[in-house]
């Protein structure tokens, strides 16, 4: 009896199913998901921050801070500038910034807070925060406006860097509260219109200091 049509294509696919189908390569789950950044690292940060909304202010020196923190105030009206960390409150101090360095009329006049930050990640233009600090969790997340003081040393490639950062700083004695911001709170879950400060601070505002070393001849 010869064989139909029916009858090779059965065949075939018995023959195809006595052979083992060929299997992906394994992936090498070492492998860094993204390609290094080979720019400066200061400049990829702030191209990223920028691009999630973040307001970047670079900062030559101390004093240049200063002045641009003071104009800032100036510019937004921030008649309630809060600040809890010690080291930040002897800084302003000595800059001359006005600020409220306790927690009186806190709930009320919560217009912006100033904090310090772990570290800033490149790649996503985030803030990594913890409630390590003095100005624990509520300064970041409360005021209207998050001003953050950060060098450009504290700059890491990925976020993966920024947690060791945080694990090498602190061992086996980690902060309660480790968060990353990426640009102002916001959703979009009502009739798809944006909404800032929805579960925090309408504005996040960077003043990046820089610390490099200067080059020598």
């Amino acid at each position: 009896m010869s064989d139909t049509s029916r009858d090779r294509m059965l065949r075939r696919i018995r023959e195809a199913l006595l052979q083992p189908a060929p299997q992906p390569a394994a992936p090498d789950f070492s492998a860094p998901l993204h390609p290094p950044l080979t720019d400066d690292l200061a400049i990829h940060f702030a191209q990223s921050f920028a691009r999630v909304g973040g307001a970047f202010y670079y900062c030559e020196s101390e004093e240049h801070f200063f002045d641009q923190l003071f104009v800032y105030k100036k510019d937004k009206q921030l008649d309630n500038l809060f600040v809890w960390e010690p080291e930040l409150k002897k800084m302003l101090h000595e800059g001359g910034v006005a600020f409220s360095g306790d927690e009186a009329n806190f709930i009320k006049k919560a217009d912006a807070g100033l904090t310090t930050c772990e570290a800033l990640v490149a790649r996503t233009g985030s803030i990594l925060v913890s409630a390590a600090s003095a100005a624990g969790r509520r300064l970041s997340i409360y005021p209207d406006q998050h001003l953050v003081l950060a060098r450009t040393s504290q700059i890491v490639p990925d976020i993966s860097d920024g947690l060791a950062v945080v694990t090498a700083r602190y061992g086996d004695r980690l902060p309660s509260m480790i968060s990353l911001t990426t640009g102002p709170s916001r959703t979009a879950d009502i009739e798809k219109t944006l909404v800032l400060g929805a579960h925090g601070p309408r504005s996040l505002v960077l003043f990046l200091l820089d610390d490099a070393p200067l080059a020598t001849t």
